[in-house]
C-alpha cells in the first residue's frame, strides 16, 4: 500500500471562525456536522474515503487523482454554495503515503494540508502532481495560479484552480458580511447598503452587529 498513489484532500470551511464568533458554538458546531454529512454523501461516487474530522474540516482520500478534482468541484459548488454554509475551500495533492491504524501520513499528506490552506473561500486548488496525474478533464478548467512558499515545505509548489467549464464567472450566493455564512437572498432576514455596497444578512443578530459598525465588517471582507 505504502508504494501506491493516493489523492488526498482537506475540505474545510473558510469562515468557521467568524461563524462561531457571530453565532457561538453550538451553531457553529452544527454547520460543521450538516456540512461534513454534505460531503459524506459525494465521497462513494467519486471512489473516496473519509480519513478523519478536524474540527470543520474533513481529511479525504481518493484513488483517481480526476475523480478527487470532480469531489472538490461537488464540494466548493454544490454543497459549499447552499444558504446557511459559509464558504467552503479545498486543497489537494497526488502522491505515495503510508496508512498507520485508518490516518495516512507522508509529505502528500502534509502538502495537501498546506495546499487547502492557501486556498480562498469558494476555490479548489491542487498541485502540479494531481494535475499531470488526472490528465485532461472534459469540462474542467485547471487555471495556473503560480508557485506558492508553502510552510515547512522546501521548495514553492506549483499550483493550478479547478472551474467547471461554464462556471469561470459565475456568481455564488451573497455572503453574510458578519459570519461569512452564504445568505440566499429570497430566504434573508435583511439587506442593508453601505458604501453603496448591498448586503444581505442571515440573521437579524447578523444585520444589527453590521449596523452597529459596518466600517468593521466591510474591512474584514476585504
Amino acid at each position: 500500500m505504502g508504494e501506491e498513489r493516493h489523492t488526498f484532500l482537506f475540505a474545510d470551511l473558510a469562515g468557521f471562525t467568524a461563524l462561531t464568533e457571530a453565532h457561538g458554538d453550538r451553531q457553529a458546531a452544527d454547520v460543521a456536522a450538516e456540512f461534513s454529512l454534505a460531503v459524506r454523501r459525494l465521497l462513494s461516487p467519486h471512489q473516496a474515503e473519509e480519513v478523519k474530522t478536524i474540527g470543520d474540516a474533513l481529511m479525504i482520500r481518493g484513488g483517481d487523482p480526476a475523480a478527487a478534482i470532480r469531489l472538490g468541484l461537488g464540494i466548493v459548488q454544490d454543497v459549499g454554495r447552499q444558504h446557511g454554509f459559509p464558504a467552503v475551500r479545498v486543497g489537494m495533492n497526488t502522491g505515495q503515503a503510508l496508512e498507520r491504524d485508518g490516518d495516512w501520513f507522508g509529505s502528500a499528506v502534509n502538502i495537501a494540508a498546506r495546499v487547502s490552506g492557501v486556498a480562498s473561500g469558494g476555490e479548489v486548488l491542487l498541485t502540479e502532481t494531481t494535475k499531470a496525474a488526472a490528465g485532461e478533464l472534459e469540462g474542467v478548467h485547471l487555471q495556473e495560479r503560480g508557485r506558492h512558499a508553502l510552510k515547512n515545505i522546501g521548495e514553492p509548489v506549483l499550483l493550478f484552480a479547478a472551474v467547471r467549464q461554464g462556471e469561470r464567472d459565475a456568481v455564488g450566493l451573497p455572503i453574510d458580511p458578519v459570519c461569512r455564512m452564504a445568505v440566499d437572498p429570497d430566504h434573508s432576514a435583511g439587506r442593508l447598503t453601505h458604501g453603496g455596497v448591498e448586503s444581505y444578512f442571515c440573521s437579524l443578530e447578523c444585520a444589527g452587529a453590521f449596523a452597529a459598525d459596518p466600517a468593521k465588517y466591510s474591512n474584514e471582507a476585504t
